[in-house]
């Protein structure tokens, strides 16, 4: 019997901010995720040097980016700016991008970070980064 060998993906995960952008990196094989950074952002501009050294270290093969829908599933005011920024990420970096509903991510986010001990105050101690790690496992386990 011949086993069908799938290639492993080393996937990078944004989760979309106007001030801060939370990174993880992860891969298909092991379909886990870890938190990485949380970089700057100017009103949603991404400081892209910070970036740029996150994709050339990791060399991902796709990156995939929170896409934060209404509860309703109808478009948000900032899922423009991320359909853009997606495009911006493909055509800098010639990787796929894919976007993933997101609209979960945030909470559950800050309830495990609650729940570990965080003191709320999520301005003082982003856990954008975590955020998008959770929203990376979404996508792996898909």
């Amino acid at each position: 019997a011949c086993l069908t060998v799938t290639p492993q993906e080393t996937v990078l995960a944004i989760d979309y901010g106007l001030r801060n952008m939370g990174v993880a990196v992860g891969n298909t094989l092991s379909r886990t995720a870890q938190p990485l950074a949380i970089i700057n952002a100017r009103d949603g501009v991404p400081d892209w040097g910070a970036l740029t050294k996150l994709i050339e270290e990791w060399q991902p093969h796709r990156v995939v980016v929170g896409h934060p829908l209404n509860m309703d599933g109808s478009e948000s005011d900032i899922s423009q700016r991320v359909m853009k920024f997606a495009r911006q990420i493909e055509g800098r970096y010639q990787r796929i991008v894919t976007l993933v509903d997101e609209r979960l991510s945030s909470r559950e986010a800050k309830a495990a970070a609650l729940a570990s001990g965080h003191d709320g105050d999520f301005a003082a101690k982003p856990i954008d980064d975590e955020a998008a790690a959770i929203i990376l496992t979404t996508w792996l386990n898909e």
